[in-house]
């Protein structure tokens, strides 16, 4: 089964533009992927200091954003992998993923990171299926 890479605008963009060797989501078959991405605002394309909720919206807009181009919706989710600077934003964080999943939220694991290349403190993959 061949790997199909969607462009998903202004992400795709943003990523040519730091010259990322990454696609935002990738499709085969009923799987689909979403690749960890910075919480950079889609306006500007600019990752700046913003608090732990704003950037945990942004990302999970963005995951949306790239489950819709391939044809899926938060729905569809099976797995999320939480990368964070530190403990102490996991009840901010939680928070908003809550509005994002309300009701039987995909499985999930919360990893701490040391540092990003940037200044922002989580980022999100997942996996989903249609």
């Amino acid at each position: 089964m061949k790997r199909e890479a969607l462009r998903v605008e202004p992400i795709s963009s943003f990523l040519d533009r730091v010259k990322a060797p990454t696609s935002p989501v990738t499709r085969a078959g009923n799987m689909i992927f979403v690749a960890g991405l910075p919480p950079f605002d889609p306006e500007t394309g600019e990752i700046g200091g913003m608090p732990i909720a704003r950037q945990s919206e942004i990302i999970m807009e963005q995951m949306k954003l790239c489950l819709e181009t391939a044809g899926a919706s938060l729905d569809n989710v099976m797995k999320c992998n939480v990368y964070c600077t530190s403990t102490k934003h996991f009840a901010a964080f939680n928070a908003v993923y809550a509005r994002y999943f309300p009701i039987d939220p995909p499985a999930r694991i919360f990893v701490c990171t040391p540092e990003w290349f940037g200044p922002f403190d989580v980022e999100i993959d997942c996996i989903a299926m249609m």
